[in-house]
C-alpha cells in the first residue's frame, strides 16, 4: 500500500521540498498553499497523514487540525512551526496533533515522524475493522473464526441442528466445544426450551448419578428431599454431557438405557418418568482407544456419536489468531480501563508462531496477561508471556496433513516473518521472493503492516 501525504504550507520551496524528499522515502504527496485548500483536499477521503504549518493566511493550521480531528478522531497531523510559535505548537499537541517541527525541518526527523505515526495509524485501523468484523451479524454470534476449517464446522452445525440426532462434539481441550453444543441448541426447534449442562468429570459416579437421574427423598444419608435430575430439567431442551469419557461403567449402562428408551427413574426411586431430550456430548479423549481399552461401552458410543462435530484446534485454524486476539482484547481493555489501540507486528508474528496447547482458553488467558503488562497503546512483543516471546525460534514450519495449498502458503509466510522476527527483508530473502512481492502476499492475506524493523532501516530499505 502507498500512503498519500498531504503538505499544506503558504511557502512554496517548504511544500515543494517537502514533497521531494517524502516522495523519495517511497510516499505519493499532494499539496495545498494554504488551509482552505488542504480542507477541500482532505474531503477526498484519501489523505492518510497531514503536514501543516501553523500560520498561514486564511484558515489557519490550528483550524485545519481542529476541522481535521473533529472529522476523523485520531488522524495523523504533523505541525511545523517557526520557533516564536512553540508555545502554540504545544497547544496544537494537547488538541491531538501527533507531533510538531521547527523550521528549518530536520528531513530525518520528519521522516521518522511520518512513519512512526502512519504504523500507529495502521494499527488502529486494524483493530478498527476487527471490531467491525466482530460486530457484523453471523450465523453463531457467541464463536469467533472465519478459517476453513471452521467453516466446515459452522456448515455441520446449521444442518443437524434442526434435527434429533445426538451429537459427539470432539477437539482438545480449549478449543470451544461447549460453544458448540450453544450454537447447535440455538439452532434446533428446541432453542425455547432449556439447555442444561453437565460437567461430568468434576462429579464422583454417585454424585453423577444422582446429578442426571434425581433422587427421592431418604435414598442416601444427606437427600433430605426429593431432587429433580438434569434429565427431568432439560425436558424438551438439550442436555450437554462434557467430558462424557470420564464417566464409570455404571453410569454408562444407565445412560444407555436413557438414551434407548427415553426413560430413567430417580436414585431411590420406583416410579419410571419419560423424557425427550436432545443430546450433546463432549470429549477431549480417543473414545475409539477407550472402548479398545475396555474403559467406555461401544454401544453407548454409537448411541453418542450419530453425528461426529470436531472442533480443531487454534494451530489448524491460525486465521482466526486476529478476530479472537481482538474480541480479548476489547474486553479486557475494557475490563481493565485501559487505551490499547492493537498490536503490534512484532508481537501478532509470535501469536501466530506459537502452536498454543491450551487452544483458545490460552490465547485468552494471554492477551489477558499481555493488557495487564503492556504499559503504553499497543501491545508489544515484551508484554507478551515467556512462552510466546520465545515462539518462532526454531527452524521448522509444521503444515497439518491435509492443509490446501492456499492455507499452506500463509502458514509459510507468517512463520518465516515470525522467524525473522517481524523484519520482512530477511523474510522475503528467505523465501526467495522480493519484498513488494511480500507486502502484497501480506495485503492479500490482510495481514500488512506498516510496522518497519531497525534491521530494515538501517539497510535502507523503509
Amino acid at each position: 500500500m502507498k500512503f498519500k501525504l498531504l503538505i499544506v504550507d503558504d511557502e512554496k520551496n517548504i511544500r515543494e521540498g517537502l514533497a521531494a524528499s517524502l516522495e523519495m522515502d517511497g510516499y505519493e504527496t499532494v499539496c495545498a498553499e494554504d488551509g482552505n485548500e488542504a480542507w477541500k483536499r482532505f474531503g477526498k477521503g484519501d489523505i492518510d497523514l497531514v503536514i501543516t504549518d501553523l500560520r498561514m493566511p486564511g484558515l489557519s493550521g490550528e483550524e485545519l487540525l481542529r476541522r481535521i480531528l473533529a472529522e476523523t478522531p485520531g488522524f495523523p497531523v504533523i505541525i511545523l512551526t517557526g520557533h516564536g510559535t512553540v508555545e502554540n505548537a504545544v497547544t496544537a499537541m494537547r488538541e491531538g496533533a501527533w507531533d510538531f517541527l521547527t523550521k528549518p525541518v530536520n528531513l530525518d526527523r520528519l521522516s521518522l515522524l511520518v512513519k512512526r505515526a502512519l504504523a500507529n495509524r495502521e494499527l488502529i485501523l486494524q483493530n478498527r475493522r476487527m471490531e467491525e468484523d466482530l460486530g457484523k451479524p453471523r450465523q453463531f454470534d457467541n464463536i469467533i473464526g472465519r478459517s476453513a476449517v471452521m467453516r466446515k464446522v459452522f456448515d455441520t452445525v446449521i444442518r443437524v441442528a434442526p434435527t434429533k440426532a445426538s451429537i459427539l462434539v470432539t477437539g482438545e481441550s480449549g478449543v470451544g466445544k461447549e460453544l458448540i453444543a450453544d450454537a447447535i441448541h440455538e439452532y434446533s426447534p428446541r432453542k425455547g426450551k432449556p439447555l442444561v449442562k453437565v460437567h461430568c468429570a468434576a462429579l464422583s459416579s454417585g454424585l453423577l448419578e444422582s446429578e442426571l437421574f434425581g433422587h427421592e427423598k431418604g435414598a442416601f444419608t444427606g437427600a433430605v428431599s426429593r431432587r429433580r435430575g438434569r434429565f427431568e430439567l432439560a425436558n424438551e431442551g438439550t442436555l450437554f454431557l462434557d467430558e462424557i469419557g470420564e464417566i464409570d461403567q455404571n453410569i454408562q449402562i444407565k445412560l444407555l438405557r436413557v438414551l434407548q428408551e427415553r426413560e430413567f427413574e430417580r436414585v431411590g426411586g420406583e416410579d419410571t418418568i419419560e423424557t425427550d431430550v436432545r443430546i450433546v456430548a463432549a470429549t477431549n479423549k480417543d473414545l475409539r482407544a477407550e472402548i479398545e481399552k475396555g474403559n467406555f461401552r461401544e454401544d453407548l458410543y454409537f448411541r453418542l456419536n450419530v453425528v461426529n462435530i470436531h472442533v480443531p484446534p487454534l494451530r489448524e485454524r491460525k486465521d482466526d489468531i486476529p478476530l479472537l486476539a481482538a474480541a480479548f482484547l476489547k474486553e479486557f481493555t475494557l475490563e481493565d480501563g485501559k487505551s490499547i489501540e492493537g498490536i503490534s507486528e512484532k508481537a501478532r508474528a509470535r501469536l501466530f508462531a506459537y502452536d498454543w496447547p491450551g487452544n483458545i482458553r490460552e490465547l485468552r488467558n494471554c492477551i489477558e496477561s499481555a493488557v495487564v503488562m503492556s504499559q503504553g497503546t499497543v501491545i508489544n512483543e515484551d508484554d507478551l508471556p515467556p512462552a510466546l516471546r520465545s515462539a518462532g525460534d526454531d527452524s521448522w514450519i509444521r503444515i497439518p496433513l491435509g492443509t490446501s495449498l492456499d492455507e499452506s502458503e500463509k502458514i509459510i509466510i507468517r512463520d518465516t516473518i515470525s522467524f525473522h522476527r517481524g523484519n520482512k527483508s530477511k523474510a522475503a530473502e528467505t523465501l526467495g521472493i522480493g519484498r513488494k512481492t511480500l507486502h502484497r502476499r501480506l495485503a492479500e492475506m490482510g495481514e500488512e503492516d506498516t510496522e518497519t524493523t531497525d534491521e530494515e532501516t538501517e539497510s535502507g530499505e523503509s
